[in-house]
C-alpha cells in the first residue's frame, strides 16, 4: 500500500467496508457506514476518496449501483498492516453493545444481531439446521428472523437475523455493571451436561473474528451436540466485577424469562476458566451456533457478526417468517 494511503485511515476504512460488503456500495451508503465507525464524511467527501481509489486501481464502478473492490483492492485490503486491524473487531462489538437498548425487565428495546446470507434454494435446509439448535437450546436466543428486503442481501439470496450475544454486554452496561468482552471459545459438552472450554481466543489480540475462525476451521461439532447432547459449540466470555454477582444473576434470570439461553448456572463463574479474586466470568452461548450447525451440514453461508440492532420483538416473535 502506498505511504499516502497507509497513513490515511479513511482510505483504509473505505477499503475494509467494501471488502465486507456483499454488493456494490454508493457514496451515500459508504458515508453512513463510515459514520458508524467514527468517521463523519459527507457524500461529496466520500466521492473524493473513491475517485482517488479508482485512480489507484483499487475500486471500480459497477454501473450506477456503486463501487466494488478490484482484485488489487482486495489484495490491498487484506495486506493492510495487521496492527491497524488489531482491536477493530472488539471495537465494533463494543460499539454495538452500547447501541443496543434491550431491557429484560420489560422485554422491550433493541438487541444486537448477526445477519447471514444464504441461497434461496438452501433456505429450507438452513432453517431446519437453525431449528435443531433452537430446539436443543444452544442458541443465544432460540429464535431468528428471515428477511429478503434488506439492501445488503445479494440477488438470489435470503437473509437470516440471529441475536448476537453482545446484547448481554449492552444490558449489563445499562444496569451499571462494568463489563469487558474477553474471549470467544469452543465449549465442549458431554452426555451428562458437564461443560468446559477447549480453546479461547482473546478479542483484543486478533485481527479476524474468532467465531468465524472456529467454524471455518471445522473445530466445532454443533450438529453432534444437538442430536446426541455431546459435542462442541461456541460461547463468549466477558468479565464483570466479582461484587456484581447478585445483580448479574438477576439480569441473567430476567433474560432467560425473555427466551435467552445460558449455560449451566447462568454461565456465571462456572467452567474451567481462570479464577480472579475481583473479577467474575460470565459465559453466554453464541448466536453463531445456529450458523455453525448449517455449515457443518454443508450449506454455504456468509455471516456479518454484529450487523446492527433491531427491536427485540422482530426476532423473538418472527421465527420462520419474512
Amino acid at each position: 500500500m502506498t505511504p499516502s494511503i497507509r497513513s490515511e485511515r479513511k482510505y483504509l476504512e473505505i477499503l475494509r467496508i467494501l471488502a465486507e460488503s456483499h454488493e456494490p456500495l454508493g457514496a451515500k451508503r459508504l458515508s453512513e457506514k463510515m459514520a458508524e465507525r467514527g468517521f463523519v464524511l459527507s457524500d461529496r467527501a466520500v466521492q473524493y476518496y473513491l475517485q482517488y481509489l479508482d485512480e489507484m486501481g483499487f475500486t471500480e464502478k459497477a454501473g450506477n449501483r456503486g463501487r466494488l473492490l478490484t482484485e488489487a483492492g482486495i489484495a490491498e485490503s487484506e495486506s493492510a498492516l495487521v496492527d491497524q486491524r488489531l482491536g477493530f473487531i472488539i471495537s465494533r462489538l463494543e460499539q454495538l453493545a452500547f447501541r443496543s437498548t434491550f431491557d429484560p425487565a420489560t422485554a422491550t428495546g433493541s438487541v444486537a444481531y448477526n445477519l447471514s446470507f444464504v441461497r434461496e434454494e438452501d433456505l429450507p435446509g438452513v432453517t431446519a439446521a437453525f431449528d435443531e439448535v433452537a430446539a436443543a437450546g444452544y442458541g443465544f436466543l432460540n429464535a431468528y428472523r428471515i428477511v429478503d428486503s434488506d439492501p445488503r442481501i445479494p440477488d438470489g439470496h435470503a437473509g437470516i437475523m440471529t441475536a448476537c450475544s453482545v446484547t448481554l454486554d449492552g444490558v449489563l452496561q445499562k444496569m451499571g455493571i462494568p463489563t469487558r468482552l474477553e474471549y470467544a471459545g469452543r465449549i465442549a459438552v458431554d452426555e451428562n451436561g458437564s461443560a468446559g472450554f477447549l480453546d479461547l481466543i482473546g478479542y483484543r489480540g486478533t485481527s479476524v473474528d474468532p467465531l468465524h475462525l472456529f467454524i471455518s476451521a471445522g473445530l466445532t461439532s454443533i450438529n453432534r451436540l444437538v442430536t446426541t447432547r455431546a459435542g462442541v459449540a461456541l460461547a463468549n466470555v466477558r468479565a464483570v466485577p466479582a461484587a456484581a454477582r447478585y445483580r448479574v444473576e438477576v439480569t441473567v434470570g430476567l433474560m432467560e424469562k425473555c427466551g435467552f439461553t445460558f449455560p449451566a448456572g447462568g454461565g456465571i463463574g462456572e467452567f474451567n476458566l481462570p479464577k480472579h479474586p475481583y473479577r467474575l466470568s460470565v459465559v453466554a452461548l453464541s448466536g453463531m451456533n445456529m450458523v455453525g450447525n448449517a455449515i457443518e451440514k454443508g450449506y454455504a453461508i456468509k455471516t456479518e457478526i454484529g450487523a446492527g440492532t433491531v427491536p427485540f420483538e422482530k426476532i423473538a416473535d418472527a421465527t420462520g417468517s419474512r
